[in-house]
């Protein structure tokens, strides 16, 4: 009696376990009637595992679970990856694929879709790009390249033609062929080696910064056209020792592209072990016949015949710059490309006593460019200035970044700054690495804190500015003293690169994210095999 009691009691706590439905599928498997309705619990997105579990959207079920795969397993469809409107055009014509285990597609077997006409195509006797024509030598796109002319790309044979051809740069990691080169995703990103640290050639710097292509006024391919080293107004001839390119600045400073990167200075463009040129103090060293220039007449007309400053701190004086370098370049954009960017890091031995004073020493960044659109680019083409969130204030970079806790200096000693100029104070400093062996860490005891050192630094910025697709424009960068030539500052470029999209114009603090491709658009798979957009 005891065990048939039992019996009952597991009968119906097993009856109890088994799901709505089960009841009446008597036959095994995974058929279950749900609503009324038969189906497989296996593999319904509507009763996965159990009636009325549905999955969500971009969820498949598989084997009773939901998972985030693309397709039923087992499944099979027509498909085809060309632009619309080129199937069964020409030779283009539609495959089929097959859904795997784990729900993800097979490639499209069997499918056709648009080339370019160019290159052997373009007199092959086919419709190669399924536009209803043959052979055709056009610039169907108005980007200045014919398909017999090497744009791999003129209509039909991807989604954004006048983004692709050999006037555009290769946007790495996006699996395109954006340049018509034949190759997907062969940027150059290493052609900063075996330069001299000494170098008097400005093209020599624009490898340093990881501009890696040259052009000439004729071509049509995006470059560097030209490169030069004068004083700040772009005349005459620099101090050698305001410039050199580096394997690094101090043992705490490494590139950001490349293997070197580029020096300009108001002192010496040295770390205290570098040589060709050797370290000069960046308190007392003046360039050799006490160099100085007019300011850069554009900027300086645009801020009112004066210089700009931050905001609450006195104005720098004096008309001329002091012991300037610039850095000029001729580019020819990428037709492709919308922005760049460049990495920065700003020194000055005026931090912090003379940090808040007239002492204001410049680093700038101007672009000479057409763009005329939104976000735009500043009025006085510096690039090389910081908008606290939230404000209209444009502050340019400079030392007097280190008043007010702007979190723009932050290689520094925490403390007093401004004992020689406006008194104030700094908590935003993270570190000194990047001063080690530089001499702009060594000790300065006095100098506002005991725990003083002879300079600071704003650690690496980004600075971004907006330009017109296949325009040449001019960039100068240029480093001076204001006021007087002692306490020097000096400023590390590298890292330039273009985008497809446009940025917000200005600098701000660099801040390490998982590396993106720059892309217009997302390939198909097809397009993604043959390499292009």
């Amino acid at each position: 009696m005891f065990r048939a009691a039992m019996s009952l009691r597991s009968l119906a706590f097993l009856a109890a376990l088994i799901p709505v439905g089960l009841v009446a599928s008597c036959g095994g498997g995974s058929e279950r009637s749900c609503g009324g309705l038969n189906t497989d619990t296996e593999s319904d997105p509507m009763n996965c595992g159990k009636c009325g579990n549905a999955c969500a959207t971009d969820f498949a079920c598989i084997k009773g679970r939901c998972l985030a795969g693309d397709c039923q397993p087992g499944d099979v469809e027509d498909c085809y990856n060309g632009v619309d409107g080129t199937q069964d055009v020409g030779p283009c014509v539609g495959g089929t694929r097959t859904c795997e285990e784990g729900g993800t597609w097979t490639k499209c077997e069997g499918e056709v879709i648009p080339v370019g006409e160019n290159g052997p195509n373009c007199h092959d006797g086919i419709d190669n790009n399924c536009n209803g024509t043959v052979d055709e030598d056009v610039d169907a796109d108005m980007d200045g390249y014919t398909t017999c002319g090497g744009d791999c790309c003129d209509s039909t044979e991807c989604t954004k033609p006048g983004n692709v051809n050999p006037g555009a740069f290769d946007a790495a990691g996006n699996n395109f062929d954006d340049d018509c080169n034949g190759t997907v995703d062969d940027t150059i990103l290493l052609c900063d080696q075996n330069i001299a640290s000494n170098t008097q050639n400005g093209l020599d710097y624009a490898r340093a910064i990881d501009i890696c292509q040259t052009a000439t006024d004729t071509d049509k391919k995006w470059g560097v056209i030209s490169g030069t080293l004068t004083l700040a107004d772009g005349t005459g001839v620099p101090d050698p020792e305001s410039h050199a390119v580096r394997p690094r600045f101090g043992p705490g400073l490494l590139p950001q592209g490349g293997v070197n990167l580029a020096i300009i200075s108001s002192g010496g463009a040295a770390a205290k072990t570098d040589t060709m040129p050797a370290f000069h103090d960046f308190v007392s060293y003046t360039h050799v016949g006490t160099q100085t220039s007019p300011f850069p007449q554009d900027f300086f007309v645009a801020n009112g015949m004066s210089l700009p400053n931050a905001p609450g701190c006195p104005d720098p004086f004096g008309a001329v710059a002091n012991d300037p370098v610039m850095l000029t370049f001729r580019i020819r954009v990428p037709s492709n490309a919308h922005s760049f960017k460049l990495s920065t890091n700003f020194y000055s031995a005026e931090f912090p006593e003379w940090t808040c004073s007239s002492f204001n020493d410049f680093f700038v960044v101007l672009l000479d460019s057409t763009y005329n659109g939104m976000p735009a680019n500043p009025m006085d083409k510096n690039l090389a200035f910081y908008q606290p969130m939230g404000t209209m204030m444009k502050v340019p970079v400079g030392v007097n970044l280190g008043h007010g806790n702007t979190g723009l200096f932050t290689q520094c000693v925490n403390g007093e700054t401004g004992c020689s100029g406006m008194a104030g104070s700094i908590s935003t400093c993270l570190s000194t690495s990047q001063l080690t062996g530089t001499g702009f860490d060594d000790p300065e005891s006095g100098s506002c804190d005991a725990n003083s050192v002879k300079g600071g630094a704003t650690g690496w910025l980004v600075t971004s500015g907006n330009v017109t697709p296949g325009e040449v424009i001019t960039l100068r960068i240029a480093v001076w003293d204001t006021s007087d030539h002692a306490f020097d500052s000096l400023a590390v470029i590298d890292g330039f690169q273009w985008s497809v999209d446009t940025a917000q114009p200005g600098t701000v603090i660099f801040k390490e994210k998982p590396p993106m491709a720059d892309v217009d658009d997302v390939p198909s798979e097809a397009q993604v095999t043959r390499g292009i957009q």
